[in-house]
């Protein structure tokens, strides 16, 4: 910058830390504050350009977390009480299933033009148009609550499937746009813990609200009471995020946000994105990894009534609460997990760590499973959850460190896209399974699978991208860099350069 524009950026200057100020917001640790030295370029290169960390990001990253809460936990309530609700709508238990299952299905063909939508849009009305469907979701089920009417209980839950393609993918991209890179993982495990909390929710509250009495009429009063409830809330979040969500802060939270904010609308290809990504090797194999370990806790979540039932009769309402255990365990794992990776960056060696538990945790929880001890069961759940749910946020943020700078809503729904497709074929196959051989055999099978997927976490290479463009980034504003490129920096550092890719 020429020095004609050096006033008006102390000007600036002055004024944003005025409104900063009076917006409650303050500079990310490590940034450096606005300043006119910091804004000329010097021998030809640009320093570090304005970012801001503002208090309103918790806001909305719990606000995320909240309708995220209320749609995860429909994905169950009808799975943790699959006898019921079998008795009420006189179907069986595999159609049950699919009451979990739809939320997978729906999400593999239309991931694609959600996550286009997410990057032509934004944020505000990806959470727009996901608490609209999640909201008239939840009436179509109160419409539901007759014998006869399953088509339309399921018509409900499919909208609700639909809502939740536009949430999964959320968590990174939320992080990424409103946190510093010294809390990114934390807020992406904040966004992950809402989804858990609801299925902690949902196998808890159903068994509660929907005793399993005898009388058609008295049930249907009790699952009414369950569906009204949720409505309730549904309707009060999608209100909230009319009048409260934001689609971004004014000033980017880190100076991987601020060079992402450079990247012209018409440079942006998502089919080109989608080709890139698939040819990242490291990044191909997190997603089969991933997809692995995922898809076996959505197993293990749709068919645990099913499972404890099998071996402790009567026993519904401890179903709930086994299933409560694992989820509650797996988001103190979450945000663990999530405050270790900003801590430490050590992506690939947690992630390592932490699908190998998922195996011994599921190995211990097939073996200890029969022993006629719901007391174990409880603590052997637990310990599984706890690992194999906190992979959750490790997965994610692995994967936007290793395609950085794509967009994190494309690599965070090729993954969901992978968990979901993975997810279906282990649900009916361990379904199958123990219908044939018993709930130990369809227990071993997912252990083979999550053996496959530890050794092949090993061999993904440790490609951490998006912190060598923030430490890139920080040495330019010192000068201490010289002609290196990487990723989307070249487009201030140098710019006759283009974009490496890998």
């Amino acid at each position: 910058m020429g020095e004609k524009q050096a006033p008006e950026i102390a000007k600036l200057t002055q004024d944003e830390t005025k409104a900063d100020t009076e917006n409650h917001v303050k500079p990310e640790t490590g940034d450096v504050e606005t300043r006119a030295g910091n804004q000329c370029e010097q021998d030809g290169k640009e320093g570090q350009r304005p970012t801001r960390l503002y208090k309103r990001r918790w806001l909305i990253v719990l606000l995320f977390s909240s309708y995220s809460l209320c749609n995860s936990y429909q994905w169950i309530q009808y799975g943790i009480i699959n006898n019921i609700f079998m008795k009420f709508y006189n179907v069986d238990a595999f159609t049950i299933d699919w009451m979990s299952m739809i939320y997978m299905l729906t999400y593999i063909p239309f991931i694609f033009p959600v996550t286009w939508l997410l990057d032509k849009k934004g944020l505000r009305v990806i959470a727009l148009v996901a608490t609209a469907l999640n909201c008239a979701g939840t009436w179509i089920k109160v419409a539901s609550v007759r014998p006869n009417l399953f088509a339309v209980t399921f018509l409900g839950q499919f909208c609700c499937s639909c809502a939740q393609v536009f949430i999964l993918g959320m968590p990174s991209r939320i992080a990424s746009v409103w946190f510093g890179s010294e809390e990114v993982s934390t807020a992406c495990s904040i966004g992950v813990f809402g989804n858990q909390l609801g299925i902690a929710i949902g196998f808890l509250v159903p068994p509660i609200l929907v005793p399993n009495v005898d009388n058609l009429d008295e049930l249907a009063d009790h699952i009414r009471v369950m569906f009204y409830i949720t409505a309730g809330v549904a309707t009060l979040l999608f209100i909230l995020v009319v009048f409260v969500f934001q689609e971004r802060p004014k000033l980017p939270p880190t100076q991987a946000q601020a060079t992402a904010r450079l990247i012209p609308p018409e440079q942006y290809s998502y089919t080109a994105s989608i080709l890139r990504l698939l040819r990242n090797k490291p990044f191909i194999l997190l997603i089969i990894t991933y997809g692995l370990n995922v898809g076996c806790f959505y197993a293990v979540g749709t068919l645990l009534n099913r499972m404890i039932i099998d071996h402790y009769p009567g026993e519904e309402v401890n179903a709930g609460r086994i299933g409560l255990t694992i989820v509650i365990a797996g988001m103190v794992g979450s945000l663990i997990c999530g405050i270790w990776l900003d801590k430490t960056k050590t992506y690939k060696q947690t992630t390592l760590v932490v699908y190998f538990m998922s195996l011994v945790g599921m190995i211990v929880y097939a073996a200890t499973l029969s022993l006629g001890h719901l007391w174990v069961v409880f603590i052997t759940a637990g310990a599984l959850g706890f690992f194999m749910t906190g992979y959750l946020p490790l997965g994610f943020e692995f994967a936007v460190e290793l395609t950085y700078p794509e967009s994190e809503g494309t690599s965070s729904g090729l993954l969901n896209c992978s968990a979901q497709v993975f997810g279906i074929i282990f649900t009916i196959c361990q379904g199958k399974i123990i219908d044939s051989f018993g709930t130990l055999a369809g227990n071993i099978f997912l252990c083979v699978f999550l053996l496959i997927g530890t050794i092949m976490t090993g061999l993904i290479k440790s490609d951490l991208r998006r912190q060598n463009a923030n430490m890139l980034a920080k040495a330019a504003a010192e000068g201490q860099i010289s002609g290196q490129d990487y990723g989307a920096t070249a487009l201030i550092s140098t710019p006759q350069t283009p974009p490496s890719q890998a």
